[in-house]
């Protein structure tokens, strides 16, 4: 995918770069599907790259260091180690930081500069938090950091305090429906539309919502604000259009859409609907947090995704 959206970012990192002080720590602050991982790879690069040392790929760079998410448990480490696909935790766990503590205790290996990126910031265990923190409190020289955060307000105070932040913006709606044209072509335009919707101006999430194939629920949504569900035929077809076995990535995904969905309708509305959206917009945020933890039936977030919709169609129902 070809990355928009970077120019000021790099505006302002070139300058710190050049500049007499250079800060040890920076939050890439944004949107999922922004490109920021992209952004810190290539940045990370640039900054210990040295004049005339050849310098490998920035993905297997020995002075860019990149905690990882391990594998699952030992049977998902053994389908690892025998190059097969497997599952990562959800979490940067204390133990990757603690053997990146380790490796910051020795010298660069190509130049004077090593960067560490953490991607995201927002999967690390909160005694990982606690240890990075030691290591932002008191950077070894030569040292930089670039935590990716999808979320930089759920970090903790001291960790953002230490940090210089670097914000990458959402892309304009007619940008994202542009690379979606480009590099989705098989997607219709109610599919387009809502990726588009969903979105909220990444386009590597409106790639990932044209993947899903989220369109037919895009209506169903639409009629259930428009019209109610009275009856519940709306949310069943629903449900079933969400499917009996979605995976996690496809109920985030529908959740994310709903939210979209209603946030659309914020503008316009009186004072009176404007509280009821933004109460059922609040209600979708907190169900999306919960989705990639708990196990929850899919036909019941169906149906709370629909009577969350339904509750801003006919004031009589309320949100089970």
């Amino acid at each position: 995918m070809t990355l928009r959206g970077h120019d000021e970012a790099w505006r302002e990192w070139r300058e710190a770069m050049t500049s007499s002080r250079m800060h040890h720590a920076w939050i890439l602050a944004g949107l999922e599907g922004l490109g920021k991982s992209s952004f810190a790879l290539a940045a990370a690069a640039e900054l210990v790259r040295e004049p005339g040392v050849p310098q490998p790929p920035p993905d297997r760079h020995p002075d860019i260091l990149i905690p990882q998410h391990p594998p699952e448990n030992r049977d998902e480490a053994k389908k690892r180690d025998d190059g097969q696909e497997y599952r990562r935790k959800r979490a940067i766990p204390i133990d990757e930081i603690r053997a990146l503590q380790q490796r910051l205790t020795t010298r660069p290996t190509l130049g004077s500069r090593r960067a560490v990126i953490i991607d995201p910031a927002d999967d690390l265990e909160k005694s990982a938090v606690n240890a990075l923190l030691k290591s932002l409190e008191e950077p070894p020289a030569g040292t930089y950091f670039l935590l990716v955060a999808h979320r930089p307000g759920r970090l903790l105070p001291t960790i953002r305090s230490r940090c210089r932040m670097l914000r990458f913006n959402p892309l304009p709606p007619a940008e994202v429906d542009e690379i979606l044209r480009a590099e989705a072509p098989q997607a219709t335009p109610e599919t387009r539309a809502a990726a588009v919707a969903a979105a909220e101006g990444s386009p590597g999430a409106a790639l990932a919502f044209v993947e899903q194939d989220l369109g037919a629920l895009h209506q169903l949504m639409g009629l259930i604000l428009a019209e109610g569900d009275d009856g519940f035929a709306l949310r069943g077809a629903l449900a079933e259009e969400i499917g009996g076995k979605p995976s996690r990535e496809r109920q985030q995904a529908v959740c994310d859409l709903a939210r979209a969905v209603v946030a659309a309708g914020l503008a316009g509305a009186n004072r009176e609907r404007q509280g009821r959206i933004i109460a059922v917009h609040g209600d979708l945020v907190r169900l999306g947090a919960q989705l990639p933890t708990f196990n929850f039936d899919p036909a019941l977030v169906a149906m709370e995704i629909g009577g969350l919709l339904a509750s801003l169609a006919m004031p009589r129902e309320t949100a089970r």
